[in-house]
């Protein structure tokens, strides 16, 4: 499989041969990692890591996926760069290609990265977009491997706003990896007839069906894995909150929706959570609104069944073998 000088901005893009083998050489990396075994294989390259929407999981990933791997890493942030006011996309983009080996994006619009992808001839990697989130996806897929096992057959559901872009990288990697994938949420927040139609015939080829439901006991003896993300995400319209948190309601996963799903089935989260007050938001919210849970239960998100910190490691492993085979020229 050639990865070199290739770009990683959707899910679709790969192949599920390509995308196992990704997941094989994260895990590879990750016992690496742990056992303290030196992987620096790129000691003479550099990337910039370019932030329009801040993160800790991401940029922290990316930082020590690049360190590790013996390169050096630019940080550019919100303010931290002129691309799209007093510089083009596509002009950043080649210039970022004249100083760096490899370029990850994370803000709003695919195209953006699109663009940068376009125009720069290095690797270009989609750190986060509205459209999609693939990095996320690998992560989520390796951690569910690790604790499912073989997830031919299984059944991952994505319960609460299936119109994002986790929810969008999800339903495509389901689709590649023969997985029965479930979006479970209100009818107005469904995924977008485009990501459906463009997942539907990969699930067929590959045995495993795309579900679209407002009803949370469709659930019900089938889930293996549980999916939850933020019901208001960065930069949401706060005079906008109280509708969505209306909407969303009946979507939260507590322990009884757990218990309902298949036995041994895990919960899942992209980070960060409002399952609790200890946030400055969690707390707006309960002030507000009396919530002081939103898309998960502190009793959920606290228990064995959830691996959302394995998850968060497990963004550096995946992001770390993204880097290492699109980079690799020996």
């Amino acid at each position: 499989m050639n990865f070199k000088g290739r770009d990683f901005l959707r899910i679709l893009d790969f192949s599920e041969g390509e995308l196992h083998h990704m997941l094989d050489v994260a895990k590879k990396f990750k016992e690496m990692k742990r056992a303290g075994q030196n992987h620096k294989y790129f000691p003479e390259k550099n990337i910039v890591i370019v932030f329009e929407k801040t993160s800790t999981r991401t940029r922290c990933a990316f930082e020590v996926a690049g360190y590790d791997l013996g390169m050096g890493v630019t940080y550019l942030d919100p303010t931290g760069s002129q691309m799209g006011h007093k510089e083009s996309i596509a002009d950043t983009a080649r210039v970022l290609a004249r100083f760096y080996d490899g370029i990850e994006f994370r803000g709003f619009k695919q195209e953006t990265v699109d663009t940068l992808a376009k125009y720069a001839d290095v690797p270009v990697w989609n750190g986060l977009t509205d459209a999609c989130h693939p990095t996320q996806a690998l992560a989520d897929f390796m951690t569910m491997e690790e604790k499912l096992g073989d997830l031919k057959g299984k059944t991952l559901a994505f319960v609460g706003d299936t119109h994002n872009n986790v929810s969008n990288s999800l339903m495509a990697m389901s689709a590649k990896m023969g997985v029965n994938y479930i979006a479970c949420g209100p009818v107005d927040r469904r995924p977008s007839d485009e990501v459906i139609a463009a997942c539907q015939p990969i699930a067929e080829k590959n045995g495993s069906t795309i579900t679209i439901t407002d009803d949370v006991h469709a659930l019900d003896g089938k889930a293996d894995a549980i999916y939850a993300d933020v019901w208001l995400s960065l930069g949401e319209d706060k005079e906008k909150w109280g509708e969505r948190i209306e909407q969303l309601r009946p979507y939260q996963v507590n322990m009884e929706m757990m218990n309902r799903a298949r036995p041994g089935a895990i919960f899942l989260h992209c980070l960060p959570s409002f399952h609790d007050t200890n946030t400055s938001i969690g707390q707006d919210i309960f002030e507000r609104f009396g919530l002081s849970e939103m898309e998960v239960t502190n009793e959920v998100f606290e228990s064995e069944r959830s691996v959302v910190f394995d998850e968060a490691e497990n963004r550096m492993h995946t992001i770390k073998a993204v880097m290492y085979l699109t980079l690799w020229d020996k």
